[in-house]
Parts: C-alpha cells; sequence; structure tokens
C-alpha cells in the first residue's frame, strides 16, 4: 500500500500501512545508517525507525536523511518534547514512543511529524485518543497480552489500528498480521547486530523483501 511521499511527512496511518514491518533500528556507528537504509529499501521497507538509543542515532538520522531519499526515517524511543524536536530537527518524518504523554503528542503536533504513541493499557489508548491519535504502537506486545490483548480490545477500540512492538519476530509476525486491527509490526529481526558488524546488507535486504511480503489481514 505504498503511497508517493516526495518529500513530505507522512500520517500515522500511512506509516504503518506502507508495509507489513517497520524494523526497530539500533545503529552504533554512523558509517552504517546509509548502507543499512539502501539495503532495507531494495527490499522494499522504506519507513526506517532509528532508536534514540546510542549517541549516534540523531547523525544516523541525519544522514539517511540526506542521502538515501527513498527512505522515510523515524525516530524511535522518543520520550520527551526535546526528544522530538531534536529528531524532527535531524529531518526524522515521524516519530514512535515507547509510552504515552501529552506533552510528547503536543510536540509531535506542533512540529508537523506523525507520532505513534506506546500504549499497553486501555487507559493509554483512551488518553492517546482525547488528543486525536488512533494510529498506535502496542508495546512491550509480548509481554504485555500478545495476540489475546489486541483481540479484547478489538471490541472497545475497533477504530484504532495498532503496530504491536516488543516480542515480535519473524515466527510470530503472521500471528499479529492478521489481526483486523493490526495495520503492522514492529521488529529489530531485519537488522541483526551481527549482520550490521560484518556489514552485510545483502543479508539485510533479503530479509527485508521476506519481511514485505508478508500477508496482513
Amino acid at each position: 500500500m505504498a503511497v508517493n511521499m516526495a518529500n513530505r511527512r507522512p500520517t500515522p496511518m500511512e506509516v504503518m500501512q506502507d508495509a507489513a514491518v517497520i524494523p526497530v533500528i539500533v545503529l552504533q556507528e554512523t558509517a552504517h545508517a546509509v548502507p543499512l537504509a539502501r539495503a532495507l529499501v531494495a527490499g522494499g521497507i522504506r519507513m526506517l525507525e532509528v532508536t534514540l538509543r546510542t549517541p549516534v542515532a540523531l547523525a544516523c538520522i541525519e544522514a539517511i536523511a540526506k542521502e538515501v531519499p527513498d527512505a522515510v526515517v523515524g525516530a524511535g524511543t522518543v520520550r520527551s518534547a526535546a526528544d522530538a524536536q531534536a529528531a524532527a530537527l535531524a529531518g526524522a518524518r515521524f516519530a514512535v514512543s515507547p509510552g504515552y504523554t501529552h506533552a510528547v503528542g503536543k510536540a509531535c503536533h506542533d512540529l508537523g511529524i506523525a507520532l505513534l504513541p506506546g500504549v499497553a493499557t486501555g487507559s493509554e489508548i483512551m488518553m492517546a485518543q482525547e488528543d486525536g491519535y488512533t494510529a498506535l504502537k502496542f508495546f512491550p506486545a509480548v509481554p504485555a497480552g500478545g495476540a489475546g490483548m489486541l483481540k479484547a480490545w478489538h471490541g472497545p477500540f475497533n477504530d484504532v489500528k495498532f503496530c504491536p512492538t516488543g516480542g515480535i519476530t519473524a515466527g510470530n509476525a503472521r500471528e499479529f498480521l492478521a489481526l483486523p486491527n493490526v495495520a503492522c509490526v514492529g521488529g529489530s529481526w531485519l537488522t541483526p547486530a551481527d549482520a550490521l558488524a560484518a556489514q552485510d546488507w545483502g543479508r539485510i535486504t533479503r530479509l527485508a523483501t521476506e519481511a514485505a511480503a508478508l500477508p496482513r489481514s
């Protein structure tokens, strides 16, 4: 369901609907950012969540934004308004948070970047909805109840779409993607640490190709 992004910022639903998987990327070296992004795009995955978990994350986002025009780079682990602002300045076109606060939601709204807020309870879903967010990240998906929780939420929150992240693997992704309220999943298996260390970009492209071909409901 890929759409032409050009240089505009996507909506939250466009981020989630672009492909079956959003890779959760942890980069330790800036030099890996561009070849990794190109490898993922070559495999059909262009929504790239670079987590703000390392000192080089913002530099990696900036490099991808400047040098890989076919990628749509976003920032993960956005926990504050300051994180959102720094990510936007680096060139992030969407943000993903592990939880939700009004301050993070307002910051992303004011900055004009799409936000996938993290939720793990019904109350958090309602808080996000009150601020206008209906495309949400379910995190940590497997420890917080997995597919069973999503099935339970479908009744009271049938107007919400989720991107479950946390414990999602190539082995269980299909179970989640088959659910009617799941638009995509997030996972780190597309960018394994050993492949990054070996700069095995061909392996990452193969993993991306397999992920992009996963069926969705």
